[in-house]
């Protein structure tokens, strides 16, 4: 296990607002903004209500430094997607350009890297340069995740006694995240008008979570639905109301009052 003991020492650490927040790189593919989206608002509800001091953050494409190089950049790893409990979402009321180590101390529960490759790179156990090392030995978030949409498939590792082990799958097919009460795994579906295997959360009973526009369109079904069923029954009114005032009528007809 490397610690922050092994790293050089510097009279003055920076601090996020002096290290480069991109390393001036374009995104690997149209993929990785929709998908880290439609992680974050699917999710952000559970943290909303495990956080209601709303000390957590997540992260984008976004850069966690472990340690100082030249250029800085080398000493950074940015996972396609990460979050980080107990920590605040902005630092001296400034929106956060990056996640440093040496400034928090806290390390990610959970990071996910979107394989744009052969996935190489993110199972990489090169000691200092490969992200899979990184991860385990330095950065040391509890779960990580390697999720290729090409093979509609994820792979997800805990971190049990400074190892990262295999999580095994639950009997739906996903990966528990405990800590969170939540489950990983692939979805089959359309988003933001891509039909793929994308990476989603479901609760710990199975049931997915949904994003912003999906519970308002399920909102708009249930409604849409209960109107329908709303309609139906006031023209099974109207037949009965209309079927008594025909009975009344032949009955008065054959001179019997309704009445009595």
């Amino acid at each position: 296990m490397t610690s922050f003991a092994d790293l050089p020492t510097f009279t003055k650490l920076p601090d996020h607002t002096q290290l480069p927040e991109s390393d001036g790189t374009f995104v690997k593919n149209f993929l990785e903004h929709p998908q880290s989206v439609l992680l974050t608002d699917s999710i952000e509800p559970i943290l909303q209500q495990r956080h209601a001091d709303g000390q957590y953050c997540i992260g984008q494409d976004s850069g966690i430094y472990w340690r100082m190089t030249d250029p800085p950049q080398r000493g950074a790893e940015a996972p396609d997607w990460f979050y980080v409990a107990n920590v605040p979402p902005t630092i001296n009321g400034e929106s956060r350009r990056s996640y440093v180590l040496w400034q928090e101390l806290i390390a990610p529960l959970i990071v996910l890297e979107f394989v744009s490759g052969d996935g190489s790179q993110e199972r990489d156990t090169t000691p200092w340069t490969g992200k899979f090392w990184i991860y385990e030995q330095v950065i040391r978030p509890a779960f990580y995740g390697i999720y290729e949409v090409t093979k509609a498939s994820v792979e997800v590792y805990h971190l049990i006694e400074n190892q990262y082990l295999p999580v095994p799958t639950n009997d739906r097919g996903h990966y528990p995240i405990s800590q969170l009460g939540v489950e990983l795994g692939i979805w089959q579906g359309q988003y933001q008008n891509l039909d793929i295997p994308w990476l989603r959360w479901w609760d710990n009973q199975g049931t997915l979570l949904l994003t912003g526009h999906e519970t308002a369109a399920q909102t708009q079904r249930q409604l849409t639905q209960a109107e329908s069923q709303l309609e139906q029954a006031e023209s099974q009114l109207e037949r009965e109301r209309q079927r008594t005032e025909r009975l009344v009528a032949q009955l008065r007809a054959q001179g019997i009052d309704p009445e009595a």
